[in-house]
């Protein structure tokens, strides 16, 4: 019996075993369904993610799409508005007016009355014509035919004609009456704004510019301009657009280009205005633009006091003329003369049928610098070298030209080798930054990449961006490697682009792109071939070519070359200078000998009532009646360097 009940509770046992094996299969089937169940939402809401995801950028994306297609048409929308007015300004510069409106503006009819709006007659409007076509020059026919119409639009003076058979004169504006006259003889002037978009004219050479058109009156007149940097000066002088609150807008390119204020009481005497709207140059032709000298001497006519004249010859005529000539030589017609001497007398120095001699005009104009400097004279110093004769103590090719360096001078050379000028510039007036005590620099060189320009002297040396010093120099030449106390030559081999430094019987090749000195330098300067020890100064040329100078004598070597061609060395002077053998322009050489045409140069002083003054010169001769002197070269030709510079070549 024990051994049936043992065996019945192992069944049991077994049983029960297979039923928790069962159970445990079960559960664990069921915990594999539930996963698999799990794993599906999971899959099931990433890919919901995913496509709710995509449709969220594909929304995004057409929004994008939209707001782009938005702002293009928006875009578009703006150009056709922008268009639009264009061409509706245009059409108004191009019509400007109606006649009546153009012909009340420059005085032929009196101003429409704004209570009555009464219009003008036809016989009113006829003979406004005839009168405008009078004073302009052509037939009186009293009709507005091709001729008149051009005429119309012929750029012109902001002031109204003067119409002595209409008497106009009493129906002007304010501030433009020409009954006034300056009281006093002594007048500053300056130039407030300069032309912001003018891609000819540097603010040097619109300086120089307003200085001779002020000289046109000034040498045939008993008044004396001056240019002052304060705020005070008598003559105030602007580029300006549109309305610029004067009661005188101008009109855009065309139209009317300029005007300047009569003398009086009124804080804007005197004052003139140029269009900046206007392409302004100088000695250009016609079609490239307006040109600046000449429409400033007409204004500066305003300034002093003379009204609008119907004389062709005039330069007083409302209408634009063009060029008038190189502002060193131009002489006013003589009725203008004659109209000023009205009104001011006759200077001292004036014949009353002949013009002026050149020889009277020996000072030198002002270095119109950013800064006024205190000086009684500008005539050029008794220490200034002989370009024919002297050796030079550096040379260097600037923007394509080259620059003649002796002592504190300098000459400059265009592009063509044509002088700028024949007599030499001072240093430290072009280059501001240089130290004004400074007697010779060493060496010169414009440096490749950023076409800067670096000056040494002895320990020192100085980086210019075009004439202006960069901030925290000068700086000791052992930054660029150099064991030396002073340079000969710097320049730049075009082979190559590297600068070539030179020193005694030794160069030195320098990187200027990393601002380091190459690997294996000094070497012997007897590698250049053909070329003297102790050279004075090196320069690369447009030709291509290298040129080393030593006392009076150059050496050219071709572009790849490290050897002197064969015929150098030849004559620095005559080659480059417009030297002959006997030729010298040496200060003494250059006066006259005859006591009969020698000029009086007075200088007034060296200050103004409102501001500091650059300079005051004027000059006192006679000519004889029906004589012209016959001076030298050189005494016909006086001009300031700075003016020359800027006449005659680009700045920097």
């Amino acid at each position: 019996m024990g051994g049936k009940m043992c065996l019945k509770k192992k069944k049991k046992k077994k049983k029960k075993k297979k039923k928790k094996k069962k159970k445990k299969k079960k559960k664990k089937k069921k915990k594999k369904k539930k996963k698999k169940k799990k794993k599906k939402k999971k899959k099931k809401k990433k890919k919901k993610k995913k496509k709710k995801k995509k449709k969220k950028k594909k929304k995004k994306k057409k929004k994008k799409k939209k707001k782009k297609k938005k702002k293009k048409k928006k875009k578009k929308k703006k150009k056709k508005k922008k268009k639009k007015k264009k061409k509706k300004k245009k059409k108004k510069k191009k019509t400007c007016c109606t006649l009546e409106d153009w012909l009340s503006k420059f005085g032929y009819l009196p101003p429409p009355d704004p209570v009555t709006g009464q219009l003008q007659t036809k016989e009113a409007l006829t003979n406004a014509i005839k009168a405008m076509q009078k004073y302009g020059g052509l037939k009186e026919t009293g009709v507005l035919d091709q001729a008149t119409v051009g005429l119309m639009k012929t750029p012109r003076c902001s002031l109204p004609d003067v119409s002595e058979a209409e008497g106009t004169m009493g129906r002007r504006k304010r501030g433009l009456n020409p009954q006034n006259k300056w009281s006093k003889r002594h007048l500053s002037w300056r130039v407030r704004t300069f032309p912001k978009d003018s891609a000819v004219l540097g603010r040097d050479t619109v300086r120089a510019l307003m200085y001779y058109a002020l000289k046109v009156w000034s040498d045939i007149a008993p008044l004396n301009f001056h240019e002052v940097a304060g705020s005070d000066a008598d003559i105030q002088i602007d580029f300006t657009k549109a309305d610029h609150d004067d009661g005188y807008p101008f009109d855009g390119p065309g139209g009317t280009v300029a005007h300047a204020f009569f003398p009086g009481e009124r804080f804007t005497a005197g004052d003139t205005h140029f269009d900046d709207d206007e392409a302004w140059t100088f000695r250009s032709p016609d079609s490239h633009g307006m040109d600046l000298f000449a429409v400033a001497v007409h204004e500066f006519g305003h300034a002093i006091g003379l009204v609008h004249t119907s004389a062709i010859e005039s330069i007083m005529r409302p209408y634009y003329q063009g060029p008038v000539g190189d502002p060193l030589k131009y002489d006013l017609p003589y009725e203008d003369k004659v109209r000023v001497w009205q009104l001011y007398g006759v200077r001292d120095s004036v014949s009353h049928t002949n013009r002026p001699s050149s020889s009277s005009q020996t000072a030198e104009p002002p270095v119109l610098l950013d800064l006024p400097e205190n000086r009684s004279t500008f005539l050029l110093a008794r220490d200034a070298p002989d370009r024919c004769t002297s050796h030079f103590d550096a040379v260097a090719q600037i923007r394509g030209e080259a620059f003649f360096f002796k002592g504190k001078y300098f000459w400059r050379l265009t592009r063509e080798k044509h002088l700028v000028s024949l007599r030499p510039a001072q240093i430290h007036r072009f280059w501001r930054g240089l130290p004004t005590n400074l007697d010779s620099v060493d060496a010169v060189y414009e440096r490749p990449g950023d076409h800067k320009i670096v000056f040494f002297k002895g320990l020192k040396y100085w980086v210019f961006k075009d004439n202006n010093v960069e901030e925290g120099y000068p700086r000791p030449i052992s930054d660029f490697g150099l064991p030396l106390e002073a340079l000969d030559a710097a320049f730049v081999w075009l082979h190559n682009e590297k600068t070539y430094f030179f020193k005694d019987s030794h160069y030195w090749r320098y990187d200027d792109h990393l601002r380091r000195m190459d690997p294996g330098y000094p070497k012997d300067s007897t590698l250049w071939k053909g070329l003297p020890p102790q050279l004075d100064d090196a320069m690369r040329w447009s030709d291509g070519s290298s040129y080393f100078f030593k006392g009076k004598e150059y050496w050219r070597v071709p572009s790849s070359d490290m050897e002197a061609e064969a015929g150098y060395p030849r004559l620095i002077a005559k080659d480059w200078l417009l030297c002959t053998e006997m030729q010298s322009d040496s200060p003494s050489d250059a006066e006259p000998k005859s006591t009969e045409t020698r000029v009086n140069v007075h200088h007034q002083p060296d200050h103004a009532e409102n501001g500091y003054e650059v300079c005051s010169c004027t000059s006192d001769t006679a000519s004889p009646l029906g004589a012209r002197p016959s001076p030298s070269l050189l005494w016909l030709l006086p001009p300031l360097w700075t003016l020359s510079l800027a006449l005659r070549s680009e700045p920097l």
